[in-house]
């Protein structure tokens, strides 16, 4: 068994700064060589530190100010600028990140907890998943409008 720390979110296995046990050949084969974890070391408890306290900030702390923040978001649509075309084609598409910056100071959002179902290529109304807590998950409502 090896002993690693996550630095990134793992699926079925721990969220950044975690510290697990693993296979060999999973760690050796899959997770290391992809930067999802780092070997286990004396000298790593400063990273693990400093990746929770980052981690602690770009979180909202408690279920309270989480809902309070899903009722801000789904009362009033976000509003998200993109290039477009003439016929409402939109140059690229919009990405988590995009909608996170248009989230701004309503909540802290980290653009991994967006889902957007399917891709967005044109001007509209879209529904997006935000999860702001592991208990709550607010559903936004999206609106792409050409850039001027």
């Amino acid at each position: 068994m090896a002993k690693l720390i996550l630095t990134h979110e793992v699926s079925g296995l721990g969220i950044a700064g975690d510290v697990v046990d693993v296979k060999d050949g999973y760690a050796r084969n899959f997770l290391v060589p992809r930067k999802l974890a780092t070997p286990w070391s004396a000298g790593a408890e400063k990273q693990i530190d400093s990746m929770r306290k980052a981690r602690r900030d770009k979180e909202i702390a408690s279920v309270e100010e989480a809902q309070a923040a899903r009722d801000s978001l789904q009362a009033n649509p976000v509003k998200v600028e993109a290039k477009a075309g003439d016929s409402g084609r939109l140059f690229g598409g919009v990405t988590p990140s995009d909608v996170a910056d248009a989230i701004g100071d309503r909540a802290k959002v980290d653009k991994r907890r967006i889902h957007i179902g399917q891709a967005i290529k044109t001007t509209g109304t879209y529904s997006v998943q935000v999860t702001l807590h592991d208990e709550v998950t607010a559903n936004v409502e999206l609106q792409v409008v050409a850039a001027k």
